[in-house]
């Protein structure tokens, strides 16, 4: 009874070995970390200005509205029927208006929203065979 009676007031003292193990987990924590740092670059940019120089030409957009039931009015004017898929008339119209007024002239096509996706795919399918490059969607 004697030597059980030693070891609970016995002082046990220091323990090193799991001050030792948080320090080598504090030294692999920091040593992940440092090679995961992001080295910031500089990307040379240049940003357009606020001023321009003024056209000589005014720029008109084309609008083309494309009903719900698939027609396609160009300008409010008609070009191919919802059954058309070539539309060969608005590829006409593309053409022409480049070789008339060039290629600045934006292209905005208003889809309803009934509008099915492939009538739009329709529409610029045109715009590309008549090597639209300025088109954009509008609401």
């Amino acid at each position: 009874m004697a030597g059980s009676a030693e070891s609970e007031e016995g002082d046990i003292g220091f323990q090193i070995a799991p001050m030792v193990d948080v320090v080598f987990v504090l030294m692999l924590f920091f040593m992940a970390s440092a090679g995961a740092q992001v080295v910031e670059k500089e990307l040379a940019m240049n940003l357009p200005s606020g001023v321009g120089k003024p056209s000589d030409v005014p720029v008109t957009p084309i609008i083309v509205d494309i009903s719900g039931e698939g027609a396609v009015t160009v300008n409010d004017q008609a070009y191919g029927n919802p059954d058309d898929k070539e539309l060969q008339g608005l590829r006409d119209f593309f053409k022409q208006a480049i070789t008339q007024f060039g290629d600045k002239d934006p292209v905005v096509v208003r889809p309803a929203p009934e509008t099915t996706h492939g009538r739009v795919m329709d529409v610029l399918n045109a715009a590309a065979a008549a090597h639209v490059r300025n088109l954009t969607f509008s609401g």
